[in-house]
């Protein structure tokens, strides 16, 4: 049988498809994967992985025979797909599947923040309520123009969800799309122009910390900023001190910069709502990731093709 690597966890399902067809080695089961891989790595030809590990590249080194990275996730950031394109490795991730379930999460979150769902929910369980009397008042959703970063797939279906709250949808991106939502070209003017900010664009240095002090000031102590991408792609530490000074107003993340570690000082700010990293973390929604991952491998070991490459390998 041929022989798979597999970094990081993978479901009894996902483990039990993959058994039938290949040699599994798991990553998290050995002492030094690094040192087995200098002695076992040319036997390797396939690797499954996910969108946080990803593929060190001294790992890569190490299997010079490997013909497939199938990452479980929609981002791959994580993976180096340009060396991997130059030794011939296809690189594979999971998109659309998940696009519905990350943007439902992006609109909980903008939700949440605009009507103060954790304070009101504290000021129940504290008893607060039947001593104080009402809560104060919050925010409408209702009517807001939204400015979203990366409209890709997943920025559509948030567009999509939020129509029926009348939303006005402005966009920045790399490129003009074919859509009738105004676009900027420029992310600091956008910013200034809308009431919440929500960020789904790929991760990798092009994006890094493109929501900078500026964005964020030009966002403003009424503005909300959403993340749903990646950690790297907002200036963390330029966020806490702008929620601090009240120069922004709230923020809803599902991501971080140093994931599982999020900073003491974000989490003691009660203008935030705080996820950790579950944007697509429904079971529908993971079954069908961990079925799209198989099937790239499965299909790949077959015929040599695959179903859902990463762009950069998409003519391979």
């Amino acid at each position: 049988m041929a022989e798979l690597f597999l970094i990081g966890g993978a479901t009894d399902i996902m483990l039990e498809r993959l058994g039938a067809k290949f040699t599994i080695h798991k990553a998290k089961d050995m002492e030094d994967p690094q040192a087995w891989l200098a002695e076992h790595g040319a036997s390797i030809t396939h690797v499954a992985t996910n969108g946080h590990d990803g593929v060190k590249p001294a790992f890569m080194e190490a299997m010079p025979n490997l013909k497939a990275i199938s990452c479980y996730g929609v981002g791959y950031d994580a993976i180096d797909t340009t060396a991997a394109k130059a030794k011939g490795v296809v690189v594979t991730h999971t998109p659309n599947v998940l696009n519905a379930e990350v943007a439902t999460t992006a609109v909980l979150l903008m939700l949440a923040c605009y009507r103060e769902v954790l304070r009101d929910d504290a000021y129940v369980r504290s008893g607060r309520w039947e001593v104080e009397g009402n809560a104060p008042l919050t925010r409408s959703a209702d009517g807001q123009t939204v400015g979203i970063l990366g409209l890709g797939r997943i920025g559509q279906a948030i567009a999509d969800k939020l129509a029926p709250f009348g939303t006005t949808i402005v966009y920045h991106s790399r490129s003009k799309k074919d859509v009738d939502y105004k676009y900027y070209d420029n992310l600091t003017d956008m910013a200034r122009e809308v009431d919440t900010l929500i960020c789904i664009t790929p991760g990798g240095p092009s994006t890094n910390k493109i929501v900078n002090r500026e964005v964020m000031d030009a966002l403003g102590p009424q503005g909300t900023l959403i993340n749903v991408s990646r950690g790297s792609v907002v200036d963390e530490a330029a966020m806490i001190s702008a929620l601090q000074d009240g120069r922004l107003g709230w923020a809803g993340l599902d991501v971080f910069e140093e994931e599982p570690k999020v900073p003491e000082a974000l989490r003691q700010l009660s203008n935030v709502v705080l996820l950790p990293h579950v944007g697509s973390g429904t079971h529908e929604t993971r079954a069908a990731m961990g079925a799209l991952t198989v099937d790239n491998l499965l299909q790949h070991l077959e015929n040599g093709t695959v179903i859902s490459p990463v762009p950069e390998c998409a003519d391979m």
